[in-house]
């Protein structure tokens, strides 16, 4: 099962490189056949954000809770930024809070800088900054699927979900009230 697990998630992020670009798609042509999907997930951003969250924390630590991948010192930094995030989607869930997003935007980028600069060192960028990590971690590549995604990539795009949700949460109340 875990190796069934450890297969898994990998396509899954590849799953979401595809309907991201579908997503940016519909943006773009929001005017004809995208404007049901901007709506869609305009108006339930918060449970879309509430999941994303989730998926990354269950990711993040079935890799290092099951698998014993080690974190970096960039890895946790990246977990500070987006633990949290479930909590705060919980309970705009639960409260039905759009301003959710005015702290969740300042947490995400944090964490989207942080995992920049991950993607960019471990695909051959330099570092700035020493790795602490026991055993060297910060270099290590334990996921390398489809010669791109990486857990520092799997993190960039659980970052750049979460803003795409802002993003399209803020269009949808903006049209809505406009109407």
């Amino acid at each position: 099962m875990t190796h069934f697990i450890e297969v898994l998630i990998p396509y899954g992020v590849l799953l979401s490189h595809f309907l991201l670009g579908y997503i940016l798609l519909a943006y773009i042509f929001r005017a004809s056949w995208g404007r049901g999907t901007v709506d869609f997930i305009g108006k339930r951003a918060i449970i879309l954000s509430f999941l994303v969250t989730l998926l990354t924390i269950f990711g993040s630590l079935f890799y290092s809770g099951v698998l014993g991948f080690a974190p970096c010192e960039l890895c946790w930094w990246q977990r500070v930024f987006l633990y949290p995030q479930v909590v705060l989607f919980l309970t705009a869930l639960k409260n039905k809070d759009k301003k959710v997003f005015s702290y969740s935007v300042r947490l995400t980028i944090l964490a989207l800088v942080v995992a920049l600069y991950q993607v960019y060192t471990l695909y051959g960028g330099t570092s700035f900054l020493a790795c602490t990590s026991l055993g060297g971690a910060c270099t290590k590549l334990y996921v390398n699927a489809f010669g791109y995604i990486s857990i520092p990539v799997m993190s960039l795009t659980t970052s750049v979900y979460l803003l795409i949700l802002a993003f399209f949460s803020k269009k949808y109340d903006q049209n809505n009230r406009n109407a």
